[in-house]
Formats: structure tokens, sequence, C-alpha cells
């Protein structure tokens, strides 16, 4: 487990405050899914080793999904991949529009060095990389035609890592780009990143620059994803991992959104394989896997990629990967481990004050009265370990044992239906097959 910075610790505990999942340190509270945890490095071997491929996370409500996904991202960053975490939305993410979608994949696209919006910083490590081998091919880099050498050798890299199959707007951009960036117009340059980023709010004047008109379209978004995923490995990345989250969200757009964007992954699954380094990580509910609104409601994806399992034997390599429910001894390992990690001013207090006994009671408390089903309430029972954590931190009189009151968590409505066992149906009420169709 690498070492976390204080910065990384006060991230955790401010997140868990919010019922969030944290972006960073996730890792150093892992508990109880390194099974899971191993399959996904498995696929980060077979996208460093210049495959193509994607995994799907399965798993109830508060089974963990977000959370093993931005484990995912962190884990692929420590191994040297670029990363982009995308949540599904239906306000500001339709994902029937492929456009949609790169935009969100390049805006959110991050490094080791720089979380987010990383594609500037990937074109100057690939620039720099080209610098590098020229100098030390014994170029000189103060000779005039030294700009030069590296505009050819740019162009020369870029076409043979996308086999000549970029779109030409997308080779103009980047050399345009490289010219602004000598000439110092990096304002201008940066306007250029904006719009390869998929930006709709870059001015025509801009564009010129480049050569280019309009947007980047749905039709063609997926090439662009293509010539950034050969950007990033020139760069001296291993590859890219796209996370798409919370994609059950699909199940509550309307009808046809809900069918184009089911079609859309099935095309993001068929294409895969040619996208050399890039894994792609969807994770979703069972309802999005198994119902008819959902994916299987499309039989061509659905026979792709259709969750197995022998009894309670589930093989973790298949495409669907299933994250099984927290049950009392993981709460209360993560608990123990959250504990160690707070950044307390009186570290005696809280280990005497919260003891394991405490812990215990707790973890009775917040999952009595769900039907033994500990899985849905994750995200109560830590806002209120780390309510407790603040006020034993805070308060020297406060003794949790003696004044805490231990009463069941609340559930959310989705979380209400997962304990009766009710799928959810969407307002549509559509229970036919969702017809194929090419949405890109």
């Amino acid at each position: 487990m690498s070492q976390l910075s204080q910065r990384d610790v006060e991230h955790i505990f401010e997140s868990l405050r919010k019922g969030l999942v944290p972006e960073r340190g996730v890792e150093a509270f892992a508990q109880g899914i390194e099974r899971q945890r191993n399959e996904v490095h498995r696929q980060l071997e077979l996208a460093a080793n210049n495959e193509g491929t994607i995994k799907f996370l399965r798993g109830g409500y508060g089974c963990g999904k977000t959370f093993m996904a931005r484990l995912a991202v962190l884990d692929a960053q420590a191994k040297g991949f670029a990363t982009s975490f995308v949540v599904v939305s239906d306000n500001d993410l339709r994902f029937h529009r492929f456009d949609d979608v790169y935009r969100k994949v390049v805006t959110e696209l991050g490094t080791a060095s720089c979380p987010r919006g990383a594609l500037g910083d990937v074109l100057d490590r690939w620039i720099g990389t080209i610098e590098e081998g020229l100098i030390a091919g014994g170029a000189d880099e103060n000779a005039e035609d030294f700009d030069g050498k590296v505009r050819r050798r740019l162009d020369e890299d870029l076409m043979a890592a996308t086999g000549g199959n970029a779109p030409q707007d997308f080779v103009r951009a980047i050399q345009a780009i490289f010219d602004l960036k000598q000439k110092g117009q990096v304002s201008e340059a940066g306007s250029l990143i904006s719009w390869l980023s998929g930006s709709g709010n870059v001015g025509a004047a801009a564009k010129r620059l480049a050569g280019v008109k309009g947007d980047i379209g749905s039709r063609d978004a997926l090439d662009y994803l293509r010539g950034v995923l050969a950007i990033v490995k020139a760069a001296g990345y291993k590859g890219l991992v796209i996370v798409i989250d919370e994609a059950e969200t699909i199940l509550r757009m309307r009808k046809d959104s809900r069918h184009k964007s089911l079609n859309g992954i099935r095309q993001i699954a068929d294409a895969a394989s040619s996208y050399h380094g890039l894994l792609w990580v969807f994770t979703g509910t069972p309802d999005f896997f198994d119902s008819r609104h959902g994916v299987a409601g499309l039989a061509p994806l659905h026979e792709r990629i259709a969750f197995m399992k022998q009894g309670n034997r589930v093989n973790p390599r298949q495409p669907q990967l299933e994250l099984v429910p927290f049950d009392a001894a993981r709460l209360r390992a993560v608990a123990l481990r959250l504990r160690e990690l707070y950044p307390s001013r009186s570290p005696e207090r809280i280990t005497s004050r919260l003891s394991d006994e405490f812990i215990d009671r707790l973890v009775a408390a917040v999952t009595a009265g769900f039907k033994g089903d500990v899985g849905v309430v994750p995200r109560q029972f830590l806002r209120e370990f780390v309510n407790q954590l603040d006020l034993v931190d805070d308060d020297p009189d406060y003794e949790p044992m003696r004044e805490y009151g231990f009463t069941p968590a609340e559930l959310k409505p989705e979380e209400e239906l997962a304990i009766k066992g009710q799928p959810f149906v969407p307002e549509d009420g559509d229970e036919g097959p969702v017809p194929v169709e090419e949405v890109f």
C-alpha cells in the first residue's frame, strides 16, 4: 500500500462525511475485495500488452461498485496508465451521443501527476519524449532546424500510432497545437486543445488556425478517441482506462434514449478489441444487466456479456465481474482501518472511546432490520462512524458507548427496493426487446 499524504487522508474523511466515495486514497481502506481487484489487475495487464478489452462490474446498491471503479483508476495510474472516470447522467451525458461521451472522457482524462484535464500535459509529454529522442540521437536542440525535426517526427509518430486512420482534422489540430506552442501562442494552442477535447465553445478564429470547421460529431468521436489513445501511448503511458460509472442510470431515461444508449454500449463492446491498450470498465446493477429494459433486452449484447453462476461459484474472468455485498465482518474491518487512519489530535482517545466493542455494536445497530442484507448500508454506516470519530476528536467529554443512540439507518428508495428484491421498472413500462440499431 502506498504511503498516504496528509492531504489524501483529509480528502478521504471529508468525502465520507458527505456520503461520497473518495477520489484518492481508497486503497488504504479496501477490504474483502482481493479477488475482484486481482481480476482488474489481470485486465490492466492485458491492456499493457496492447490488447483492447472491456469489463463490466456488477453489483447491487451498496456493493461498492463506485469504490471498486475508483480503486481501478488509482491502480491503473500506479501502473502507468492514463485514466478517465465518467459518471452516466441524463442531464449532461446522453450516452447515445458519443460526442457527449467523448467530451466527458477527454475532459476527465487524468494521470498520476494531473488528475483531470490532462490532454495538454499528455501532448507536452509526447513532444518532450520526441525532443529527448532526437537529442539522444545527436540532434542539436539549439539548431534552427530542430523544431522542424520535432515536427516531422511528431507527424511520423502520429501516422504510425494511428495507422493513418485518425481523422484529418485531428491530425491538423495536433500539428497546429505544436506550431502555436513553439511560437509562444499558448492561449491559441489552449483553444485548440479545448476543441480536441470535444468542447463546442471554441471560436471560429481558433479553428481556422488549424484549418478545421465545426465540432466533433457523434459519428466521428470513436475515431477521435482512437487518436487520443495513440497520443497517450506515444507519450509513454501503458494505455488508457475509461470507467463509465452508474450505467443503470440509462434505465431511467426515456425509451428511445435508453434503446440508443444500450446500442451504443453494444457498439463499444464490439469494437473494444480494436482499441489496443484501452480498457473500458462499466459499472451497473443486476437490474441493468438482467432486465429486459436493460442489457437482457438487447440480445447481441446480452449474449456476449451474459453473467454465469454455478451454485455459489462465479468465474471472475467472465465479462461481468460480480461485487458481493458487504457483510458485518467487512464493515468491521473497514471501520478498524478508518480508525487507524483518522487524523486525530488525540489518537489514544479515539482508540479507547471508539473501541472494538463499540464498533461491533454500531455495525449491529446500523444493519438491524435489514433481513441480513448488510450490502445496502455501507454508505450510512461509514457516515455514521466518521461522525463518531469527529465527535470524539472534537469533544474530550463525549462518551460514545454511553451517549450514542444505537438505531437502524434509513434507506434510499432504491435501497428499499433492493431489500425487497424488487427491480427498478422504467415509467414507460416498456417490456419489449431493445431494437438493434446503429447510433454512431
